[in-house]
């Protein structure tokens, strides 16, 4: 890539994280209490928080693996766009108010809520932190790729601008600041993928170049990159993924920690449903990218991923000066998809930790009571720094790879509890507990295992179900926690009925409740 290009793309990456570190400031000014930090006190509007989840939600994996996988495997690839976004509307159906109207501030304060048990909070908490910290691994090594493709730079450095851009926001305004961030980089990332779209779409047209191949079941795209470790059972592996991406939704920390900042149930229904037309909206583009990357660039540079076709394309379409700012604008919008996602993790991780591990433990340790932004500010630290240093030691594997890992264990735990939690008054500690610890070891054993290579070149059934086990693993916590439930009623809360009635009824009518004196 020629300098001058390196030089707008550099640019317009050191554009977004100024623009970051600015709005993640303003919030600083606007955030002075607990509620503020953890759920900027319950007084988000449906419109601005569906463009903050927007943001959170549309990832490296979206921004760049999507037209990654179009480009290598063809537009049979689609329903991967469509399971993230269809993963909104099962949450609207099944979670979305109930879990507003639950009061909680993070997925293990609504576990103790509906459970009254420090247990099954501190399953939730573990399972918090081991998801969220696998969701930054992409985010990272997706922001050194991009930085890499676009400037020559070291990977290694664009991991660390996302990390201490990502870590300047969280711990200046809390969810606070990190609402404002994240609405205003859904829009910067819309734009920055229509406007090269639309682009490179004329220049195409105009140029009477062939159309793309669209499917193309072998030849040189075949294994560029492979959306599983094995083609053997593709039928099994598609639909255990989108099992994954619908219901995997539900259960990811910065995903739900977004609908406790809404005003009350119906205001996070309402959210939910524009959120549907914005990532809609987003994913109009990506496969594009993949499309035009088949007629454009056949093959790619060797040592290159298919993963930055998104951002190689417009050099190869227009080269000179349009190129190089089409590459640019595409550079930044990036780098937004990772700052805003890594800060909504970072956000839900830090709120844990500091609420389940740190403020306890520093309070002890010190004898008094540690201001809880002090605490925040402390756990945004250890949440932000673990990660960034595993993903030097993670193994390469593909963008929408790692990120479906993490939707498969979400789905595989949280998912179980969510759904049962609300919907169904019999379910007991015990059989919680269970659903929890089963569906995480095998999901998290699964993911292990793919990472390290278990079954890699041996063909047969155990590579493609290790690396996508949410067909088999979610049923199996579902089923665990029903059938333990069923033998332990003794451990049904005693205020099972109550907190099933504030789930569902509406807020004006739980409002007049008063708790009863006994």
């Amino acid at each position: 890539m020629s300098a001058v290009a390196s030089g707008w793309g550099l640019f317009a990456i050191i554009l977004v994280c100024t623009a970051t570190v600015a709005v993640g400031a303003l919030g600083l000014r606007l955030s002075r209490t607990t509620s503020d930090f953890y759920v900027a006190g319950r007084t988000v509007t449906a419109g601005w928080n569906a463009s903050a989840i927007g943001g959170e939600y549309l990832s490296a994996a979206s921004f760049l693996g999507v037209a990654g996988i179009v480009y290598s495997l063809g537009t049979h690839m689609l329903w991967l766009p469509v399971g993230y976004t269809l993963g909104y509307l099962i949450l609207l159906v099944l979670v979305a108010a109930p879990l507003r109207r639950s009061g909680a501030y993070t997925i293990p304060d609504f576990a103790e809520a509906r459970l009254s048990s420090r247990r099954v909070r501190r399953l939730a908490s573990l399972l918090v932190i081991a998801i969220g910290w696998l969701y930054l691994l992409p985010q990272f090594q997706g922001a050194g790729l991009a930085l890499q493709t676009v400037t020559g730079a070291s990977p290694a450095v664009g991991s660390l601008i996302v990390a201490g851009v990502v870590l300047a926001s969280v711990a200046a305004g809390g969810m606070r600041s990190i609402t404002l961030v994240q609405a205003m980089q859904y829009w910067v990332k819309l734009a920055a993928i229509a406007i090269p779209c639309f682009v490179l779409a004329w220049l195409w047209l105009r140029g009477g170049q062939p159309l793309p191949k669209l499917t193309d079941p072998g030849g040189p795209f075949a294994g560029a990159l492979p959306a599983y470790p094995s083609r053997e059972h593709p039928l099994y592996a598609t639909y255990s993924t989108m099992l994954a991406l619908c219901f995997g939704t539900m259960g990811l920390p910065h995903v739900l920690v977004r609908f406790y900042t809404n005003p009350d149930g119906r205001a996070a229904r309402r959210t939910t449903v524009i959120v549907i037309g914005l990532l809609g909206a987003f994913y109009l583009f990506p496969p594009v990218f993949g499309m035009l990357g088949r007629v454009y660039l056949p093959s790619l540079p060797a040592g290159t991923r298919a993963d930055s076709v998104v951002l190689l394309l417009p050099s190869a379409m227009a080269p000179g000066t349009l190129g190089d700012l089409l590459s640019a604008i595409l550079a930044g919008g990036a780098f937004a998809a990772f700052l805003s996602t890594a800060s909504g993790l970072t956000v839900s991780v830090a709120g844990v930790i500091d609420q389940d591990l740190l403020s306890g433990a520093m309070n002890r340790r010190l004898g008094g009571d540690l201001p809880r932004t002090h605490s925040f500010r402390l756990a945004s630290v250890v949440a932000i720094l673990i990660p960034y240093a595993a993903s030097w030691l993670a193994p390469s594997v593909t963008l929408a790879d790692t990120v479906g890992m993490a939707f498969a264990i979400a789905a595989s735990t949280f998912c179980p509890l969510l759904i049962l939690g609300v919907w169904w008054r019999g379910l007991s500690v015990a059989g919680a507990a269970a659903g929890l610890i089963v569906g995480g070891t095998l999901a998290m054993g699964a993911t292990l295992a793919t990472f390290v290579g278990v079954g890699r070149g041996t063909g047969g059934w155990l590579p493609v179900l290790l690396a996508q086990p949410a067909a088999w693993t979610m049923p199996t916590a579902f089923v665990t926690a029903v059938l333990v439930s069923l033998a332990t009623p003794r451990s049904i809360p005693v205020n099972a009925a109550r907190a099933m009635v504030r789930l569902h009824a509406p807020e004006e009518v739980t409002a007049r409740v008063r708790p009863s004196s006994g």
